[in-house]
């Protein structure tokens, strides 16, 4: 197989490629003077399985492109498939049409993406399922799940804990994890009044006394995670953590969550983390390459993938 990195997170490309002991094919991915994305691909891909590792993270529009360039330039090389990696999959919040005169812009990436050249898609905790049929080629969809339960095991080992959704729509992960550690389940009902704003109303169930796991795909601002924290606390959870897939972290997110009553937030590396990131007192980052790896082997070999979750 050849492995080949954009821009968007390298030191996963690197972690992946060190994984599956394959190294990283020589691709040159840089920018014109008028920042036009130019690929070049140093090495031959003639009939090979190529795996290209991007997620179409901050900057959104120029790392799809990159997806999107380096895709076309391994297609005119002949490369026998293409599969296109992409542990954040950008712009899959727009998934559905939520007023009127507006896009399904989730639906439009899909085919931009197919139409580049890629023969099938491996991505990571969509936002909504139903992504999957946006795209006309195979798509699979893994799950954080399991990299969160070995690390909750390991630093949460004991009874009295609880997980919780930090919204209705999110309660089918949170019910799926709480099944996995042998958890009670709680929800927290929140009113959203506008984008990246959110007000919680009420809260499911019973939390007085108990460590608090929120579980969710993305944090953004960082304001419902926050909310949901204090009224936690406000019903008598002792603290409270969160685990979520995808760090966006966009604007003030990470000053806001060191100044949460957030015990400490656990997040993937499906998106490169900042400096701001790396040095904030109860943030914490959890590597998903040796997931993201073993289905990139197995896609390779033609082995079950959705057998890593069973």
């Amino acid at each position: 197989m050849k492995l080949v990195a954009g821009n968007s997170n390298r030191p996963l490309a690197e972690a992946i490629s060190d994984y599956l002991k394959v190294p990283l094919a020589r691709a040159q991915v840089r920018r014109f003077a008028d920042m036009e994305i130019f690929v070049e691909i140093g090495e031959n891909v003639r009939g090979e399985d190529a795996f290209i590792i991007q997620s179409t993270s901050f900057p959104t529009n120029d790392h799809l492109m990159e997806l999107l360039i380096i895709s076309d330039a391994l297609r005119r090389s002949s490369a026998r498939r293409i599969t296109a990696v992409i542990p954040y999959f950008g712009y899959a919040r727009q998934d559905r049409r939520a007023s009127g005169r507006t896009p399904i812009s989730a639906k439009l990436v899909a085919n931009l993406i197919a139409h580049s050249g890629v023969d099938r898609v491996l991505t990571l905790d969509l936002h909504a399922g139903q992504i999957q049929g946006f795209f006309d080629i195979p798509t699979d969809n893994l799950f954080g799940a399991p990299v969160m339960v070995r690390d909750i095991k390991d630093r949460l080992n004991h009874s009295a804990k609880v997980v919780v959704s930090p919204d209705v729509g999110g309660v089918v992960r949170a019910r799926a994890l709480a099944k996995r550690i042998d958890a009670p389940l709680a929800i927290v009902d929140k009113r959203r009044e506008r984008p990246g704003e959110s007000e919680v109303m009420n809260l499911i169930g019973d939390v007085a006394g108990r460590s608090c796991i929120l579980v969710d795909d993305i944090v953004d601002s960082g304001g419902t995670l926050c909310n949901a924290a204090e009224a936690l606390l406000a019903q008598g959870a002792t603290e409270v953590y969160a685990y979520i897939t995808h760090g966006v972290l966009s604007g003030g997110a990470v000053s806001r969550i060191a100044g949460s009553k957030l015990k400490e937030l656990v997040i993937t590396d499906s998106i490169r983390p900042t400096e701001a990131v790396k040095v904030a007192r109860n943030i914490r980052v959890i590597t998903i390459a040796p997931l993201m790896g073993e289905a990139i082997g197995r896609t390779a070999t033609e082995s079950s993938v959705s057998s890593l979750f069973d």
